[in-house]
């Protein structure tokens, strides 16, 4: 009697039975469509995009992706049922493809959760516990293997296909290997500045960022980057926490710098920095040129490998910033490491230590 029910249960409807949009007698069944293709006046429990983008070229049209965007988020996400799942299968071109997308909207992200399986493990906090460097299945392509793939493919499509870390090939200031991990900054520190490039809208727009530079024998070490989404007074608040937190751990050798904006109303903002961090040493700067210009320094220094970075979970959206400059959509992290990198090594060092 059961294989009797299970028969009825998935009997096809006389009405919708072709391969790409079939119904069962019972109720329930299957609609499929391309990007861009019509669902007026159907809806479901479960939805699947699977490859959106089906190339590399695909995902280098600004006007192809704004396209999938558009059809996902007018047409798509508004067939859902209540309680609705949607998942969505997609090899990461692109930073801003439809996964980027979705990532970056407030709205649509708050239930998302992200599943990221590299063909060879990043860190230690991999998603299937694996080791850093440990292939994904070994028993069909070793780490060797793969190794000797990213030398055919070369690192740009590597990571797109293999890791899926798109790296928009428009960047290009900076590459992700030319900043050496290291476990921590060493002792004894010569100079030590956090730089804040602050933003001011709580929850979108800009955002703060504040990055921890130090040297050491001509060697520069990035130590932390803090960044957010914060209003105006959470983002004072969190310029004071962070230069208690460096000042508990370094002492009086951290110098704060923040970026003050033309016109009477960065002036007035950097006032209020300077009462706020009253007791801690605290300059401003008045940056010169375009962002691009001030960040070749050190950008200089990455390529000669004379720059660490200290690993900590910041990383991996740290590096993924500076690889997309000067193109990708944010530049807080750059603009705030360029500065202190600059403010560290082009100015005397008695005036601003």
């Amino acid at each position: 009697m059961s294989r009797k029910i299970a028969r009825d249960r998935f009997s096809l409807s006389n009405e919708r039975a072709s391969a790409v949009d079939w119904e069962t007698e019972i109720g329930g069944g299957l609609r499929s469509v391309g990007v861009g293709g019509g669902i007026t006046g159907h809806g479901g429990e479960i939805i699947i995009v699977d490859d959106p983008v089906k190339s590399s070229e695909e995902a280098r049209s600004a006007t192809y992706r704004a396209r999938v965007w558009e059809w996902f988020r007018s047409d798509l996400w508004t067939r859902r049922h209540p309680n609705a799942s949607t998942i969505v299968i997609m090899t990461r071109w692109h930073k801003f493809d439809l996964v980027g997308q979705i990532l970056d909207d407030e709205e649509i992200n708050k239930d998302w959760k992200r599943i990221r399986f590299p063909a060879i493990a990043e860190s230690d906090n991999d998603i299937l516990g694996r080791k850093v460097n440990e292939a994904l299945w070994p028993e069909r392509y070793s780490t060797a293997d793969l190794l000797g793939i990213k030398k055919v493919l070369t690192p740009r499509p590597f990571e797109a296909l293999y890791q899926q870390n798109p790296v928009p090939r428009e960047g290009g200031a900076f590459k992700r290997e030319w900043f050496i991990p290291v476990p921590s900054e060493p002792l004894n520190m010569e100079f030590l500045v956090r730089y804040w490039d602050k933003g001011g809208t709580d929850g979108g727009g800009t955002f703060s960022a504040g990055v921890l530079i130090g040297m050491r024998s001509q060697i520069y070490y990035i130590i932390d980057s803090i960044r957010g989404q914060w209003s105006t007074h959470d983002r004072e608040n969190r310029i004071k926490l962070t230069a208690i937190a460096d000042k508990e751990r370094y002492g009086s050798r951290v110098v704060t710098i923040v970026e003050q904006e033309g016109g009477s109303g960065g002036k007035e903002s950097m006032e209020n920095t300077t009462k706020n961090l009253a007791g801690f040493r605290v300059q401003r700067d008045l940056p010169h040129g375009n962002k691009e210009a001030r960040a070749e320094p050190l950008a200089d220094q990455a390529e000669g490998g004379n720059v660490r970075l200290v690993m900590g979970p910041w990383n991996e959206e740290y590096l993924d910033e500076l690889e997309s400059f000067p193109v990708g959509k944010y530049r807080d992290q750059v603009d705030a490491s360029s500065g202190a990198f600059n403010r560290l090594v082009n100015q005397k060092r008695s005036t601003i230590f």
